[in-house]
C-alpha cells in the first residue's frame, strides 16, 4: 500500500512537471508557423504538423529513455544506492534550481521556423528532421525534465511501466501543438478564433505561468526536504 501510494505520488509529481513543460513558447511558435504557411499555400497543415510533432516527441522520448537507463547504469554498476539521504538531497538541489529559474528565467529563445519551412515545403514529412532537432537540443538542456527523469531514475523500487511513463511525460508536453494543429483542421471561425486565442495566451502568459508553477514545485520539494532534515545529513 505505501509502495503504492509513493508510485501515485511520483507520478502526480512527474504530471506536474509535465504541464509546466507543456507551456513551451518554441514548439508552439513553430507549430503556429506551419498551420500559417499552409493556409498561405491553400494547403493542409496535418502532414507537416504532424511531423513536426513527431519528430520533437521521438526525440525528447529517446533523450528520456536514454537518461533513465544511464542513472540505473550508475546506481548498478557503482556503489552508489538510491537512500533516503541521496534522494532528499536531490530533492534540496533540484527545488532550488526550480526557484533559481523562476526567479532568474533565462532569455527567450527565438525559432527561426519561416527558414526551415522554405526548405521544407515541398516534402512536409522532412519538418520531421526539423522536429527532432529541435527536441534533441530542448531535452539535453532542458532542467525541468532532466531533472523528473532523474528522479524517476533514482526511484526505488522503479515502476515497472517506468518507460510508458516517460512517453505519457513526452505526450502531455506537446499537448499545445497538438491542439492548434487539430483547431487548424477545421474551417469554422470559432475554430480559428479558439486557435489564435490559445496562441496568444500562452505565448503571452505561459513564460509567467512556468515561472510560478516552478516556483511552487521548487518550494514544495524544499520544504519536503527540510521537513525530512534528518535523513539529509
Amino acid at each position: 500500500m505505501i509502495a503504492g501510494g509513493r508510485t501515485l505520488a511520483l507520478m502526480m509529481t512527474l504530471s506536474g512537471l509535465a504541464l509546466v513543460e507543456s507551456l513551451n513558447v518554441l514548439n508552439l511558435g513553430a507549430t503556429s508557423a506551419i498551420v500559417y504557411d499552409s493556409r498561405l499555400r491553400r494547403s493542409s497543415p496535418l502532414l507537416g504538423g504532424l511531423s513536426f510533432i513527431a519528430g520533437v516527441f521521438a526525440a525528447t522520448a529517446a533523450v528520456g529513455i536514454a537518461v533513465v537507463l544511464g542513472v540505473t547504469l550508475l546506481t548498478e554498476f557503482s556503489a552508489l544506492r538510491p537512500t533516503p539521504t541521496i534522494r532528499y538531497r536531490a530533492e534540496l538541489v533540484v527545488g532550488a534550481v526550480l526557484v533559481c529559474l523562476a526567479c532568474f528565467p533565462a532569455a527567450a529563445r527565438k525559432a527561426s521556423p519561416r527558414r526551415a519551412l522554405a526548405a521544407m515545403r515541398q516534402n512536409p514529412w522532412l519538418l520531421a528532421w526539423g522536429g527532432a532537432a529541435l527536441g534533441f537540443g530542448q531535452a539535453a538542456t532542458d532542467v525541468v525534465y532532466l531533472g523528473a527523469l532523474a528522479m524517476l531514475g533514482a526511484y526505488h523500487p522503479r515502476p515497472v511501466i517506468w518507460p510508458v511513463i516517460v512517453l505519457a511525460y513526452c505526450a502531455i508536453e506537446l499537448w499545445p501543438p497538438l491542439l492548434v494543429l487539430l483547431l487548424a483542421t477545421r474551417r469554422t471561425a470559432r475554430a480559428r478564433r479558439v486557435q489564435r486565442g490559445l496562441v496568444r495566451l500562452i505565448t503571452r502568459y505561459g513564460p509567467r505561468w512556468v515561472r510560478a508553477l516552478c516556483l511552487a514545485a521548487g518550494a514544495a520539494l524544499i520544504l519536503d526536504a527540510v521537513l525530512h532534515r534528518h535523513n539529509l545529513w
